[in-house]
């Protein structure tokens, strides 16, 4: 049985952000939880707090997904900023876009 070579991509997307509702750890929590269900669920990506976990007004996100197509994970980690950005609780303040 031959191995076929196959191209696999991942694509990572990091976000700082800024919670403006946020006047306690719980309620960042609270509203992180929302936001990355949400991406979960539309998406269909990976995603968790990956730094800022003592901080109650920021957050750090990870989002993660892959594919056999580039450009498909450009604009799939570009419609999750999008979405993102349309949250009213949250402000981001950086991002960054990998893929391999």
């Amino acid at each position: 049985m031959g191995v076929r070579s196959k191209t696999v991509f991942v694509g990572v997307l990091t976000v700082e952000l800024f919670c403006h509702a946020a006047m306690s750890l719980k309620d960042k929590r609270r509203v992180l939880r929302s936001l990355l269900d949400r991406l979960r669920g539309r998406y269909n990506v990976a995603c968790a707090e990956v730094d800022g976990h003592d901080r109650w007004q920021v957050a750090t996100i990870g989002i993660a997904s892959v594919s056999n197509s580039a450009n498909h994970l450009q604009d799939l980690l570009a419609g999750v900023l999008r979405f993102i950005q349309s949250s009213v609780e949250l402000e981001v303040m950086d991002h960054q876009v990998e893929i391999w």
